[in-house]
């Protein structure tokens, strides 16, 4: 729990930062791209946040690793502050939530629609603009293909679970039957 809040609290800063720069979109590539480095190579992750080795030569790993990457002074400055302040390890929760607060920033919503079988890009076209009308957020939809689903779709935004598959359908009337309720 203390990581989600320490998590939270140093993207919070960040998007204050980028608010005030006016570079939340580049910021989020940036740190998404670090995030992504530092999860993609176990060597890298390794060489920076092991305590095994000394802080200051975990630092000369990180700062050679920032000044070869494309990116803006300030993400450099907030890189090294979260390997100061012995954050360096949370960067992916960071970077999961400083997009969630960068989305929210720009009305933008994230949701997921599985179905059983691929659904026509004219369904899921209606499917976004109905989200959108409900939620008032332009909505970025996730599309899978789930075949145990055998018919209808979840929806999921956020915390909210519209599950219309035939699964659960099926499940629900199993457990009525069980309790001997009429249907």
């Amino acid at each position: 729990m203390k990581n989600l809040a320490v998590a939270r609290r140093y993207a919070k800063a960040l998007l204050l930062i980028s608010k005030e720069d006016g570079q939340t979109d580049s910021y989020q590539k940036e740190l998404s791209g670090f995030a992504e480095l530092m999860e993609t190579s176990e060597t890298l992750n390794h060489a920076i946040t092991n305590p095994l080795y000394e802080a200051s030569v975990r630092r000369n790993v990180l700062q050679t690793v920032i000044d070869k990457l494309d990116i803006s002074s300030t993400m450099k400055s907030f890189l090294l502050l979260l390997f100061d302040k012995g954050r360096i390890g949370f960067i992916g929760q960071i970077d999961d939530f400083y997009k969630k607060l960068a989305d929210e920033l720009s009305n933008i919503g994230r949701a997921s629609v599985v179905s059983a079988t691929d659904l026509s890009e004219e369904t899921v076209e209606r499917i976004r603009a109905a989200l959108s009308q409900k939620t008032n957020m332009d909505i970025i939809l996730q599309v899978e293909k789930d075949p145990e689903l055998i018919g209808g779709i979840v929806t999921k935004i956020g915390d909210l679970v519209w599950d219309g598959s035939i699964k659960t359908q099926l499940s629900n009337l199993r457990e009525t039957l069980k309790r001997g309720e009429g249907v």
